[in-house]
């Protein structure tokens, strides 16, 4: 599989109901053993068992839209322990099960990366499709 967008998620890009400027947007991190993903069907947070959550970022900061890219600063995420993660979901975080699901990332480097109570940092791509392009 390669770094996609869900199905649901370029809906809701388009009809407005996540906005990638103003929303509070997360990553989680994912252990594939606990989760497959269906991008055509997975839509919100209730399809990532919660076995399968290893760690989940604070809101992306710096983020900005610019010709169909989306990007946003590097994110750390503190102490993190757990199940070897295999994905980086990217969601519209509303503290509730329902919140959206918006990326599924597995070609990062570092990727599969198992916990060992350290800091982890993502380090979004420096290239043209940054953390990923509409297109």
């Amino acid at each position: 599989m390669a770094n996609s967008l869900y199905t649901k998620a370029k809906q809701h890009l388009i009809d407005g109901t996540i906005d990638l400027d103003t929303n509070d947007i997360r990553a989680i991190l994912v252990d594939g053993a606990d989760y497959t993903p269906d991008l055509a069907t997975h839509e919100t947070l209730a399809n990532i068992p919660a076995a399968a959550r290893v760690a989940v970022s604070g809101a992306l900061a710096s983020k900005t839209v610019t010709d169909g890219v989306f990007d946003a600063a590097d994110v750390t995420l503190a102490a993190v322990t757990g199940d070897q993660f295999e994905y980086i979901v990217l969601y519209q975080h509303t503290g509730a099960e329902s919140a959206l699901l918006i990326a599924l990332l597995d070609t990062a480097t570092g990727l599969p990366c198992t916990p060992n109570g350290s800091d982890i940092t993502i380090q979004w791509s420096a290239g043209a499709d940054k953390i990923f392009r509409l297109s």
